[in-house]
């Protein structure tokens, strides 16, 4: 990885983004939140910002701190804010949970937490983006991946400061005409800002890295990369410029939307070409599981995105297309990031422990950190449970759901379990495990006794 080094967080922010993982879909198998209550009842908020805020943003800024340097072959700048973002990001989901915990009728608590969460959450991901964005400034011009990450930081902040917004007005702390507007007509907005410029467009740039690089493919930019790049960023323009009319004039939203709408299907048509070139061109012909178990991910996203584009299927899919939301949330951006966390947690293990001294004495292969048959079986039942949740949706079955979902925490937990089998080095032989001068990694928190951060 040229000019960048590790990142001493990473191992942090995955570890929490499983965390909050394993509780949203603990919930999801116990019948709270949606389908069994409205899409817009607090239960519903509350776990969807869990898993959209604790799981798929915590994951993503967790992938960045290690990657963009690598992206722009430059060391991050501002390395030592990591941790206070962290803390801040997790600390203002909680004080989140509580305000809509509030709104449900829960224990003692004040909606007044609502924008106090939301509050410490900006504050958070200002720091991650301030970090990102000041890596990137200082690397100009940018190569095209990291492109797809500057337009997804700016969708970042779009989507915050639109929730934090509604927060004010859903705590009643603030009393406007104009916030109640953006409430009741921009919700899809600050959705599609969200998971689709923050997290899908983000995943999109870091994936047009680290596909090649682990397939060993060429990386070099066609017209299908930059005509994707163009199509997004006009979406994504479109999709902010919504945001306006939501508060002036409402009936004007539908032209754009539904122009940013087939935009989006075209990013989907190029990114998928552009991945089937990569799988195509490898020099890698021995695929590993986690380019096989994004595969899954990528039917996902092209098959929620497609049938969101034909308002029949949007109106089988349920309230709010809820059926076609999930399958893009789990499907596609959970999908991926699991699978590409199966490579990069030992990757990253591989590097802490055996780069200080490679040359020196033999090492094992980052390959024999992990055991590929058995966690196909986990990513084989997650697919498919998320698959039989979908479904269940689009039937409007809640048993059925929540049998679907119990599977899916099931090998959701599996999965995290490889993960800590790598980092503890557990399928290396014992023999090979320590060589002399390799440190034993911590499982999630970086040792304390380190050189300064830039």
């Amino acid at each position: 990885m040229p000019g960048a080094t590790l990142s001493r967080w990473t191992m942090s922010y995955f570890a929490a983004a499983c965390l909050f993982l394993v509780i949203g879909e603990c919930m999801l198998a116990a019948g709270y939140g949606y389908p069994f209550a409205e899409v817009g009842a607090p239960e519903t908020l509350a776990l969807v910002h869990l898993v959209a805020i604790g799981w798929l943003g915590l994951l993503m800024v967790g992938a960045l701190l290690q990657f963009v340097p690598v992206l722009v072959a430059a060391p991050l700048r501002g390395g030592r804010l990591a941790a206070p973002a962290l803390l801040l990001i997790i600390a203002g989901l909680l004080l989140l949970l509580g305000g809509f915990g509030a709104l449900a009728g829960g224990p003692p608590l004040s909606p007044n937490l609502l924008p106090l969460g939301a509050v410490v959450i900006v504050a958070g991901f200002v720091l991650v983006a301030g970090m990102l964005a000041a890596t990137l400034l200082a690397a100009r011009p940018l190569p095209h991946p990291a492109r797809f990450v500057a337009a997804g930081l700016l969708a970042l902040v779009a989507t915050v400061l639109i929730g934090a917004c509604f927060a004010v007005l859903l705590s009643g702390a603030i009393e406007s005409d104009l916030l109640t507007a953006l409430v009741v007509h921009g919700v899809p907005l600050h959705a599609a800002l969200g998971l689709g410029g923050w997290l899908s467009f983000t995943a999109i740039g870091v994936s047009y890295r680290l596909l090649p690089m682990f397939m060993l493919a060429p990386d070099n930019v066609r017209t299908t990369t930059k005509v994707a790049w163009w199509a997004g960023t006009a979406a994504l323009g479109l999709v902010a410029a919504s945001v306006g009319l939501a508060v002036i004039e409402p009936s004007a939203m539908t032209g754009l939307l539904v122009l940013a709408m087939l935009l989006t299907l075209g990013l989907t048509v190029l990114y998928g070409a552009d991945a089937v070139r990569f799988y195509r061109k490898r020099r890698r012909k021995a695929v590993e599981l986690n380019i096989r178990a994004s595969y899954a991910a990528f039917a996902a996203l092209i098959a929620s995105v497609a049938m969101f584009a034909l308002p029949a299927m949007r109106a089988a899919a349920g309230e709010g297309a809820a059926a076609l939301v999930y399958l893009f949330v789990f499907g596609w951006l959970s999908g991926l990031g699991l699978a590409q966390l199966y490579k990069i947690v030992p990757f990253l293990t591989w590097l802490e422990c055996y780069g200080p001294v490679l040359g020196r004495v033999p090492v094992p292969r980052v390959q024999d950190l992990v055991s590929e048959r058995r966690a196909r079986l986990w990513f084989y039942l997650y697919y498919a449970a998320v698959s039989a949740a979908t479904f269940s949706l689009f039937m409007g079955s809640n048993p059925s759901f929540r049998i679907a979902a119990l599977a899916q925490l099931a090998a959701t937990i599996a999965l995290i379990v490889e993960f800590a089998r790598a980092r503890n080095l557990s399928a290396v032989a014992a023999a090979s495990r320590f060589p002399v001068g390799v440190p034993r990694p911590h499982l999630f928190l970086p040792p304390f006794r380190h050189r300064s951060e830039p």
